[in-house]
């Protein structure tokens, strides 16, 4: 029986991000990307030369994926743009959920197929089940697989047809089957967090099929074996955990996100590197994610 192993959190970039979230490894770039959602900034360090680059957009911006070269699809409010981020040239948009104007995309990832997977919430965080799970598959077809969610978060993907997904504000992660035509036949609570672990928020897999979940407001990582026990625990000396992801050159290294939203000068000063973007050294390996597999 293995027995995991992580190194002390270390930060690679002191931030104050206020909603820091969606990680991305491009393995091709040697680059880690993350967001600011609140700030409606992309971040992108590159891991090799240290070199680190600060885009700036004009909306909210919850998530990224990597298609090919330079050229990426985000999750922006009511939009996914496809971009070209060398040049800043939008080669495509495409809205969603128009009726709700108050919604935007939270958290996105492509599944084994390539295929993109993203979640909605209310903006205004109200107690309001309006959020949805979607997928986008290559041909640019929207496919709604779930609703009445408060705050989508994850999806981390065992297999092309069996993922986790949680709802932050009910602070339940789901394990979710579907068919090939996107429908759910099977769906049940694989944990329920308590009030103080805080909430769910995003995940990741490793190759062993242990889920690794950030804790919004519990200064956490979590990592659950597939039966749902608790195997490991990293420490944060921030409170808000928002989004992990595998990377690195032996896709070995943790990238970890965080936030200072919703956090008191008490808070601040105990949890000193809250906002910033942390990596772990460990003996696990993540699955590498899957650039997004598209028509173009």
């Amino acid at each position: 029986m293995y027995k995991i192993k992580t190194t002390e959190p270390k930060v690679v970039w002191k931030l104050n991000c206020i909603l820091g979230e969606g990680t991305l490894w491009v393995k091709k770039h040697n680059s880690i990307y993350f967001v600011d959602i609140k700030k409606k900034r992309l971040h992108i360090l590159n891991i090799k030369n240290k070199k680190k680059k600060i885009i700036k957009f004009n909306k909210q911006i919850g998530f990224l994926s990597h298609i090919k070269k330079n050229l990426f699809i985000l999750g922006l409010e009511r939009e996914l743009r496809i971009i070209d981020l060398k040049t800043k040239k939008t080669i495509r948009s495409i809205f969603i959920e128009k009726n709700l104007p108050k919604n935007r995309i939270n958290d996105g990832k492509t599944d084994p197929k390539g295929r993109l997977w993203f979640g909605t919430m209310d903006n205004p965080e109200r107690s309001i089940k309006k959020g949805s799970l979607y997928c986008l598959d290559k041909n640019l077809n929207f496919h709604k697989v779930d609703t009445n969610y408060y705050i989508t978060n994850g999806p981390a993907f065992l297999d092309e047809n069996n993922f986790y997904h949680a709802d932050s504000r009910s602070r339940i992660i789901y394990k979710i089957r579907i068919n090939k035509y996107f429908k759910i036949s099977k769906k049940k609570i694989f944990i329920r967090f308590n009030s103080k672990e805080g909430a769910p928020d995003g995940m990741t897999i490793d190759n062993k099929k242990n889920l690794w979940v950030c804790h919004f407001n519990g200064a956490c990582i979590s990592v659950f074996n597939k039966e749902g026990k608790k195997i490991h625990k990293i420490n944060f000396l921030a409170k808000n955990i928002t989004n992990c992801t595998f990377g690195g050159r032996n896709n070995n290294e943790l990238f970890v996100s965080s936030a200072t939203k919703s956090m008191s000068k008490k808070d601040l000063k105990n949890y000193r590197y809250s906002g910033s973007f942390f990596s772990i050294k460990t003996n696990m390996k993540g699955k590498l994610s899957k650039s997004y597999n598209i028509n173009l």
